[in-house]
Parts: C-alpha cells; structure tokens; sequence
C-alpha cells in the first residue's frame, strides 16, 4: 500500500441497483479512489474500482444489498495491496447523496434519528432513491460507528424557490397538508456549475443571471438569479420538465385519467408508463432510451429519433426563454450532465436552430462548440452578450466539500 492519506472524506451515492463511491484527500480535495458495486441482487453483480496509483479493476461480487455492497467497498479501499486506507480512522467524514428532503431539510445536515424518520417519510415521492440512500447511511454508521455521517440533498438548492414558482395550481389544502409543490432536483449538480460559472468568470454569483442545463439521462433546467434558485423544471418527483430517457417529462395531467378511463391503465401502469417506457424511449421507438443511440438513429434518417431529438431540443429553447423572462434578463447558460457536456449537436440545436436565439442574446461558435475538450470551456461566438459555458459536474466534489464545511474540516 502507498504512503496512505492521514485524513480523508467517503462520498457515497447509494441506489437501487448501485452503490457509487468515491474517497477524496482532505489536503487538496485528491480523488484517491473511485467506482460502483452494480447489479446488486441480480445476476452479474460486479465490483469496479480505481485506485489513484493504481490501474481500474473490475470484478465478481457477491452482493445482495446495500449492506453488502458498503462492505466489500471498504474492503477494496482497505486492501493491503490496491487500498488507500491505513485503517477506518482515516476517514473524517462520509458524505451521503440523498434525492428528496422536502421542505423539512434545506441544507446538508449530520445524520441523527430525526434525519433518517424525515428521509423515510419523502420515500413515497422518491420511492427509487430515498429508501437505497437511507441503507447506505445505515451501512456506513455500522462500519464507521464514529465517523460524522452527513446527508446532502438534491432538493435543498432549490428551496429558495418563491411560493410563485413551487405552488401548483390545486387547492391550497394539498400544499398545506400533504406538501405537494415543486421541489427541483439535481440541486447539488445545479450549485456547483452556477458557482463554478462564477469563478470562472471572475465575477460574483451574486451578480449573474444563469440558466444551468443538467442534461442526462435525467434532465433538469434551472434559472439561478444570484446564486439562488428561482425556478426549476422538475417538480414534486422528477417526472415532470423535459423529456428524458424514460420519463415523459411535463404532460397534459388530464392524459392520465384518459388512459384509466379510456385504456384500463391501473395506477401501477400508468405510473410504469409515465416513469419507465416513455421518453426517448417510447417515442423513438430503437429499443433504447440513451441519447447518444437516439441521436444516432436521427443521423441514419430514422423519422421517429429525429422527431423525439427536436422534442427535447423545442423544450429546451422554451425554458431558456421563459428563465429568461422570470429573471428579467440572462448573462449565463451553462450545460452540464452526460448529455450537455459531451452532446455537441444537442447544444447547437438549442442555440444556433431553427431561427436561432440571437434575440437572447445566445449564440454559439460551431468550432468551439465541437471542441472535443473535457474542460470547463467557453463556447459563445466572439463579441455575444450572454456566457455559453460547458462545465463538467462534480456532484461527489461538491458533496465532500459540503460534508467538510458541515462538519469543520479545513484543507
């Protein structure tokens, strides 16, 4: 084992069928190591793991929960040979993602009982996140008995939203009794790229107008006026906002009655309709819901892929304006996620399509624009009012670096 870190923070990201981890030095925010436990109770279950000195292994496990899975990463991170751990006391702190908080948590907070009844009590709006976040907190807290355990939500950067932008239009009683409102999600990725914007620019984030585009397999857009949240897309679950791999995104709501009254969907069907077949799934109608494979088909000629790109593009452009408007003026658009970073042509699409977004002040340099850098990176042509910014987000960056500031520990 090489000269092992004194100090160290654990961020793990814990889901239904994967544990990611990462372990980051202290000192200078080093990624020590890295990887994920995936197909956990299914066949093929397998460990990968990266060390920083070390070549990336991949191998079989036998893993059957979260429980376990924490297990053999401890295992991986302490292993005489390929580990980075001297022993447990090295790591200060575990950082844990955690998707929904409600409107009980609005920043990252040190796990106690209290915490946990609040993550199991949101589990029923994010029934495939909050209930595997929880089973790596209390993995952890077995392991590591004496280690701050620190929870960071995807929810709590947009609980800044005005009451303008997160009440629905219901009777007010369901807002008052049962909380439903908009939320947002992606939070933790949204405040790191708007600050990150900031930096780069040299200017404070107080200062700027920002529309940030996480665009992924999941995908979010947020207007962030002065380093606050101020509207975002995604809504009481992440259903709601563009179309995304398998989730249809913002729909007539009156579409799920008709398909009950009209096609027998139960309940259970038309939420796996909504949650897990629509999309670019159901609506390019290739097999897949992976961007990179719809817009593979859109360039073979395929109607239904090219349909389902301009779908996504259309929504896109729509938000950009409307953001636009609710902040009254725009200086920044930054596009993030696996699809906003590395998806030239989407991000073309959206700024330079159809009749453009000139008016906006937006307009991209198509050289710069393919570019096939991994950097934070300007794409704006020379002399254009607003920033165009592509910037890798770094959730577990930011998670370690709340979970430090939480808990007091300096570089």
């Amino acid at each position: 084992m090489p000269a092992p870190h004194k100090f160290t923070v654990l961020v793990i990201n814990s889901g239904s069928s994967s544990v990611k981890f990462t372990l980051f030095g202290i000192e200078d925010e080093t990624v020590l190591a890295k990887g994920v436990v995936e197909r956990i109770g299914l066949d093929g279950t397998q460990i990968t793991y990266a060390a920083h000195h070390g070549e990336k292994v991949t191998r079989a496990v036998a893993v059957g929960n979260v429980r376990e899975a924490v297990s053999r990463i401890i295992e991986c991170l302490a292993d005489k040979k390929s580990g980075v751990l001297e022993n447990r006391k090295a790591v200060a702190a575990i950082g844990h993602r955690v998707v929904h908080g409600g409107e009980k948590i609005h920043a990252p907070v040190v796990v106690d009982e209290k915490v946990k009844s609040i993550i199991r009590e949101y589990a029923s709006l994010a029934p495939l996140h909050n209930p595997p976040n929880l089973e790596g907190i209390e993995a952890c807290e077995n392991n590591f008995p004496d280690t701050a355990q620190v929870a960071v939500f995807d929810t709590a950067f947009h609980a800044s939203l005005p009451e303008k932008a997160y009440l629905y239009g219901l009777p007010y009683n369901l807002y008052r009794e049962d909380k439903i409102r908009r939320y947002g999600f992606h939070g933790t990725s949204h405040d790191y790229v708007s600050r990150e914007a900031a930096r780069y620019l040299g200017s404070s984030s107080a200062d700027l107008k920002m529309v940030t585009c996480h665009l992924g397999n999941g995908s979010s857009i947020t207007a962030v006026d002065g380093g606050r949240s101020v509207d975002t897309s995604m809504g009481l679950t992440p259903l709601e906002g563009t179309v995304m791999g398998t989730r249809c995104g913002t729909i007539d709501p009156a579409i799920v009655t008709h398909l009950m009254m009209h096609k027998g969907l139960t309940v259970d069907q038309v939420d796996t309709l909504l949650n897990k077949q629509s999309g670019f799934l159901g609506m390019a109608g290739i097999g897949s819901g992976d961007v990179r494979d719809v817009l593979a088909a859109m360039q073979k000629g395929e109607a239904r892929a090219i349909a389902a790109i301009n779908v996504f593009v259309h929504q896109i452009r729509k938000y950009l304006g409307a953001y636009a408007a609710v902040m009254n003026g725009l200086d920044t658009v930054v596009f993030t996620g696996g699809v906003g970073e590395n998806a030239a042509v989407i991000r073309e699409m959206v700024c330079n399509g159809d009749k453009g977004l000139d008016w906006l002040g937006i307009r991209l340099d198509p050289k710069k624009n393919s570019s096939d850098s991994r950097a934070l990176r300007e794409i704006q042509s020379d002399g254009n009012r607003v920033a165009i910014l592509v910037i890798p987000t770094d959730e577990e960056k930011e998670i370690a670096r709340q979970t430090m500031a939480l808990v007091g520990i300096s570089k």
